[in-house]
């Protein structure tokens, strides 16, 4: 039950800040935070919770993560499901309140809410094979840094500072093309308030990521067989 709530407080965090700063601050100009701010927000939500929550429940947060730490040999398959639900409710919490602070300016309009989308929903306009291809690599390469980051063998203290980087890079390519989700909990949680566009489109951000979190848990086996 403790890493459950780590994982639920750990992906609260990360909605609540990286979706937040596209809600509340990316949308006044001249606080100039613009896209390179959100990334860095959604970088620092993961580089934080890594050392505050890794020691609990492995600093997840993200379904995908989970799927593949699963097939990479790093995660129990019977944790798998519970952890997902926590994180997908911890994402929904974290939007909730997102929300509520949202809301609260007159004459508020919930718009895109942050949320994960292609074609005319993409910040870029990209079509939705351009978003399939972006978050499946963009996942798998997550997982490959996550993998790689938290081995026996890497240099220990440090796989917070690689992951939320690798997350802040991420962003940075990825925004323009679909706001960037890697993460079906994230973009569960958007799309729940944003409703119709958003909800009919969410299956590409459980596919994508699952699949490539699923390619990175083979790919990191075969590149590091030995027993972690």
């Amino acid at each position: 039950m403790k890493k459950l709530v780590a994982e639920f407080i750990g992906t609260l965090w990360l909605v609540l800040g990286g979706c937040g700063s596209a809600v509340l601050a990316a949308a006044f100009p001249e606080l100039g935070i613009g896209f390179a701010g959100v990334a860095i927000a959604f970088g620092l939500t993961v580089l934080t919770m890594v050392y505050a929550l890794g020691h609990i429940s492995g600093a997840h947060f993200n379904p995908a993560v989970s799927v593949g730490l699963w097939i990479g040999g790093r995660f129990d398959k019977k944790d798998l499901l519970p952890y997902i639900a926590a994180q997908v409710l911890g994402g929904i919490a974290g939007a909730g309140i997102l929300y509520l602070i949202a809301s609260g300016k007159a004459g508020f309009e919930i718009g895109s809410f942050a949320a994960n989308g292609y074609g005319e929903h993409s910040p870029g306009g990209y079509n939705m094979l351009a978003a399939l291809v972006s978050e499946i690599v963009m996942t798998f390469m997550f997982l490959i840094i996550i993998l790689g980051a938290t081995h026996p063998k890497a240099p220990k203290g440090f796989a917070g500072l690689a992951i939320g980087l690798g997350l802040t890079l991420i962003h940075l390519i990825s925004i323009p093309v679909t706001n960037t989700s890697v993460n079906p909990a994230r973009s569960t949680s958007q799309a729940i308030f944003v409703g119709d566009w958003a909800i009919n489109q969410l299956w590409l951000f459980w596919l994508a990521p699952i699949v490539g979190a699923l390619l990175a848990g083979f790919a990191y086996k075969m590149l590091s067989p030995e027993k972690d």
